[in-house]
């Protein structure tokens, strides 16, 4: 063999050694995350129980002297919302009630005046939770990895469900449809319910995309989706987007997602601080990393609201006790829907000058319903002194249990 070769061969050799072969890694399966959100779930179940009532104007959040009463002739005789007194507020309603501008924390007598002739159903959170616990197991039996968020939705993660990574055909995402496909159809063997789903590659966007077909739909979108489906929403479509936030943008002539997207990151955060004008950029463009998260509870739950103008304990006495009591209303029917109760109750304040106290109140049991959030935040706001104008005003539920 002649030296060239001895030496190319002994080259190869020390860059063997020195550099030795590894395969490339393989490359990442695609983040699929899905958001499942039961349709009107309440009203659905009650629905079952009360076939007759399909297609009507249904509202949910009557008090037991609402029961239905079984008639002679075998047929039922419902309450209406037109006959309803009192300070409740709908818990849900059906597709039909809500197209009469019906929508839950609504007042039910503010409900009555735009759908008077709504059939009005007690709520019955037992058969709620029976029904959320069927659907969730048989979702878990395709896919497993569930963060539930709530009696009736949860997000899942079906990166590494099996099938999920496919193409079926033409269709690129064939698999991860299908498999939410299977999912769709094992709730409904389950327990009788329809489901929509939002299958995106982030939480973000599934939330979105669940409400886009609803009711019984099935969304599957991805980035390149986003100029076409998402941007032509309201801002208020993005989870994070509240009534306050909404206003602001408004005023900045920002109606859509696609015009916040447009927006660059350094005017956002001009007009929202460093932190908010962030996420807002981010979340227009559709981007947002959490996980599915399988463990953890909810360590509390609050509603508050920060007033058009500074309020004084007398004199707006009436005002400020609407917006109490609307605020341990609209916190109860939180609580209500996500299946908590919680045994701390308390309260925020923040005056004229932006200090800001909170005072809370232990209780012998878990609460959930509006009249016992109310008198408990009432007796906190007794401990307050009240003063200086308020700004800012807010009800809280800690120490939250699972009903």
């Amino acid at each position: 063999m002649c030296k060239s070769h001895i030496c190319m061969s002994e080259c190869f050799d020390w860059v063997s050694r020195r550099y030795p072969f590894r395969p490339m890694p393989a490359p990442s399966p695609r983040r699929w995350i899905a958001h499942l959100d039961m349709d009107a779930f309440y009203a659905s179940v009650e629905l079952l129980r009360y076939p007759e009532l399909a297609n009507q104007p249904v509202v949910i959040g009557g008090g037991r002297r609402h029961q239905p009463v079984l008639q002679a002739d075998g047929t039922r005789r419902f309450a209406v919302l037109k006959d309803y007194a009192g300070r409740g507020v709908v818990t849900t309603a059906t597709y039909a009630a809500r197209d009469y501008g019906v929508h839950s924390g609504m007042g039910l007598m503010k409900a009555a005046a735009r759908a008077p002739n709504a059939i009005l159903l007690p709520t019955d959170f037992e058969r709620y939770r029976q029904f959320s616990r069927a659907f969730k197991a048989a979702v878990a039996e395709v896919a497993p990895k569930i963060e539930d968020r709530g009696i009736d939705e949860i997000y899942i993660d079906l990166t590494e469900v099996p099938g999920a990574q496919d193409a079926v055909g033409h269709d690129a995402h064939g698999g991860v449809r299908a498999v939410a496909q299977e999912i769709r159809n094992s709730v409904r063997r389950a327990t009788g319910l329809t489901c929509s789903v939002g299958v995106t590659p982030n939480k973000l966007l599934a939330k979105m995309a669940s409400e886009l077909d609803k009711p019984d739909g099935l969304t599957v979108l991805t980035e390149a989706d986003l100029e076409s489906r998402i941007w032509p929403l309201p801002v208020r479509r993005i989870n994070g987007i509240g009534p306050k936030a909404a206003a602001k943008l408004l005023a900045l002539d920002i109606h859509t997602i696609g015009e916040l997207a447009a927006c660059e990151r350094g005017f956002l955060v001009e007009h929202f601080g460093r932190a908010y004008g962030r996420w807002l950029h981010d979340a227009a463009h559709g981007r947002d990393d959490r996980p599915v998260e399988t463990r953890g509870e909810p360590v509390s739950m609050s509603r508050e609201t920060t007033f058009d103008r500074d309020l004084h304990a007398v004199r707006d006495r009436d005002e400020l006790g609407r917006i109490f009591t609307e605020l341990a209303e609209h916190l109860a029917v939180d609580l209500q829907r996500k299946g908590y109760a919680g045994r701390t109750i308390g309260i925020k304040l923040r005056f004229e000058d932006f200090k800001t106290v909170t005072r809370d109140l232990t209780l012998p049991q878990a609460v959930s319903d509006a009249t016992a959030i109310r008198h408990a935040a009432g007796l906190c706001l007794k401990r307050v002194d009240l003063s200086r104008r308020l700004r800012l005003l807010g009800v809280r539920a800690g120490s939250l249990v699972r009903l």
